[in-house]
């Protein structure tokens, strides 16, 4: 059995409903509120480990020193001979600060002072211990020309990526570099999240080619994709979804187009293409008239 943190609806209260958009799902989640940019850092710096919500007052840096100790100490220990653990523990504080990027495992390597093999093992151990998993590329027969073909790294927690990546104040990771890639792996965790606790399937994959074309996710379900892009910020233009293009002659049809993003009002990016932008948790796909509207989604 799969174990993941928690998901923001198990500690919000809310009932847990995969990221499928339909007109039933607006009418479910219509009442609920959003959550801003401050309070969204701070469940993504405390990450979604049950402990951190059933003790109030324990220290998330402490949580997380013992939990890297132990993991480190006795799982680590257990599959493989880390002759070196201070490099294994570099190599996981290396992995954390760019999470939700493609790794050069050679690049890193010579980094830590190991061999690429060894990053690729350890790699393999990450997903096998459930700390990190893959978003691998989206492909198919129209659009095999100049795609990227190595895979995106997340941390099944960013609680514990903000741990290793010394950025464990929400104030001060919001405002850092960083902010747009833990923005990423938070969202990405919890539409993720959604379809394992509902024993559905997580066909997701991203997009990207060597024209710098890029797609969050694109997500595949019912025969039909779901074009997504994660974004911080509250005002954007059709230019910033010029990406989605690339896939309209993919063998599935697109069903939806989505931002999520931080903005709390609705308003259309123009009047041809109705997208409107809606809380994360209220998310819905609309058809009136026989006629597709394209969701952005916010938080």
């Amino acid at each position: 059995m799969e174990m993941l943190p928690l998901s923001l609806a198990e500690i919000l209260g809310y009932e847990s409903q995969p990221f499928i958009l339909n007109s039933q799902r607006i009418k479910k989640f219509n009442n609920r509120e959003g959550i801003e940019a401050k309070e969204l850092f701070q469940y993504i710096v405390k990450g979604m480990y049950p402990e951190l919500y059933k003790e109030k007052n324990k220290v998330t840096s402490d949580y997380y020193e013992n939990y890297m100790n132990t993991y480190i100490d006795r799982d680590i220990s257990e599959l493989i001979n880390i002759k070196d653990k201070l490099k294994f523990h570099s190599f996981l504080q290396y992995l954390a600060a760019p999470t939700s990027q493609q790794i050069n495992a050679s690049e890193l390597g010579r980094k830590i002072g190991v061999t690429y093999k060894t990053i690729n093992h350890w790699l393999y151990i990450l997903v096998a211990t459930g700390i990190i998993y893959f978003l691998q590329p989206y492909n198919d027969l129209s659009i095999v020309k100049g795609v990227i073909k190595s895979p995106k790294i997340y941390f099944s927690d960013t609680g514990l990526a903000a741990y290793l990546a010394r950025l464990n104040q929400s104030e001060i990771l919001l405002i850092s570099n960083f902010s747009g890639a833990f923005n990423e792996n938070f969202i990405m965790n919890e539409i993720r999240k959604s379809f394992i606790n509902n024993k559905l399937a997580f066909h997701a994959y991203y997009y990207r080619d060597v024209n710098q074309n890029e797609i969050d996710l694109v997500l595949l379900y019912d025969g039909q994709l779901s074009l997504i892009d994660i974004k911080q910020g509250v005002s954007f233009h059709l230019s910033d979804v010029k990406s989605f293009h690339q896939l309209e002659n993919s063998m599935y049809p697109i069903m939806n187009q989505i931002i999520v993003c931080n903005t709390l009002e609705n308003y259309p990016l123009s009047p041809d293409v109705k997208l409107f932008f809606l809380n994360v948790f209220k998310s819905s796909f609309y058809r009136f008239k026989e006629i597709s509207f394209s969701i952005v989604l916010c938080n």
